[in-house]
């Protein structure tokens, strides 16, 4: 391939599987991923934030060795009670985030928190609405987020628990995709931007990452175009629309213009072609001959 896309070979048979009616798409599953941000204080002439990113281990049956952001699945249990929350209102957030419910905003942006600490170790809550605890190293917070990974402990009773306030005025969405009808897990993703809260350090917590990097959006949107990052199309698409920020807080104030309108691939049969595109990312179409390699390029 001549950029980093990953591009699955199983693609085109479940494409063509789905245009016949042999294949019945799944619901996606709701789901958060964010873009945590810090300024850099390297001293490089380069402008802008370093976003935090981890690469997903190469063993993982689900984009193996692609570059992402902290993300995953909405816990059901977070739409139960209403939790100590700074920041937008609810019906705000609902309004922002094209949900219908206030009690379906909280769980979408609870997950967002949640999985930046389980996978990142950066948790945006604190004790009162204008705080954010500055140390969560510990056995005793490690204990607790095992739990929450282990699915033992949802991210309501965790915040209940420590007495934190969740701080959604440290978030903001910035766009929405769902994964295509055709592939057997699908997912209706918010991605969400942050800062890192001062005092507080990114590690490696998520067990399906084997690495984490801070770069530049536009070094990494970089190292796609050369073939040297593998990415999903989502992650390209946000990483160029950060690229002209300065500031985390520059990013943060941009992102209620961004267009939170859900991206869904869609694919069509052109003779014995297949075409897989993105409405309004041109970008990433693609092209399958009825050859096709078994390595995810075409012939």
């Amino acid at each position: 391939m001549s950029n980093g896309q990953w591009y699955p070979p199983e693609w085109p048979a479940r494409i063509r599987a789905l245009a016949s009616g042999e294949l019945t798409a799944v619901t996606p599953r709701r789901a958060a991923t964010v873009m945590l941000l810090r300024d850099d204080a390297s001293g490089q002439d380069a402008p802008g934030p370093a976003v935090h990113m981890l690469r997903r281990r190469t063993s993982m049956a689900f984009a193996g060795g692609a570059y992402a952001y902290p993300g995953g699945g909405v816990d059901p249990r977070d739409d139960d009670h209403l939790v100590r929350w700074a920041g937008p209102s609810l019906e705000t957030w609902a309004g922002r985030l094209g949900v219908g419910t206030a009690a379906e905003a909280q769980a979408v942006v609870c997950a967002a928190v949640r999985e930046t600490y389980e996978e990142a170790g950066v948790l945006l809550a604190g004790p009162t609405a204008d705080t954010v605890v500055s140390d969560t190293t510990g056995a005793d917070w490690e204990a607790d987020r095992e739990a929450l990974v282990a699915r033992e402990l949802s991210f309501a009773g965790f915040l209940d628990r420590r007495g934190l306030v969740l701080r959604s005025d440290l978030l903001a969405a910035w766009a929405r995709w769902i994964t295509p009808a055709f592939e057997p897990r699908r997912y209706d993703t918010w991605f969400f931007v942050a800062a890192l809260p001062e005092g507080q350090r990114t590690r490696n917590a998520s067990t399906e990452a084997d690495r984490t990097v801070w770069i530049r959006p536009g070094d990494a949107a970089d190292g796609y175009d050369k073939g040297e990052l593998l990415m999903m199309p989502p992650t390209v698409a946000t990483l160029r629309a950060l690229r002209p920020y300065g500031t985390a807080a520059e990013a943060l104030e941009a992102a209620d213009s961004q267009n939170l309108a859900p991206v869904l691939a869609e694919a069509r049969m052109e003779g014995d072609e297949l075409v897989l595109s993105w409405p309004g990312h041109e970008e990433f179409t693609k092209h399958v001959p009825a050859a096709h390699d078994t390595d995810g390029t075409t012939a």
